[in-house]
């Protein structure tokens, strides 16, 4: 029972944690701060994918998984 209340905190944390850094994200996209706007999305993105795959939720995973994909290219080709 604690490691299933345990993994549902971490997520929960993981959660509120890629929010939090996607709203910054947000914030350096509206004054300008490329490239940190967009490393800021990654580390965002990355964590909605973990919560995606703890929550066995595969449109959440599928969607941050091509997501993801297309940040990683951008960012490659930028």
């Amino acid at each position: 029972m604690n490691a299933i209340v345990k993994r549902s905190t971490d997520t929960s944390t993981i959660k509120w944690g890629a929010s939090v850094i996607q709203i910054f994200g947000y914030g350096a996209t509206a004054f300008g701060l490329a490239p940190l706007n967009m490393y800021l999305f990654l580390i965002g993105l990355i964590g909605w994918l973990i919560v995606g795959w703890r929550w066995n939720d595969m449109a959440m995973t599928i969607i941050h998984l091509v997501a993801l994909a297309a940040m990683v290219i951008g960012l490659a080709l930028a």
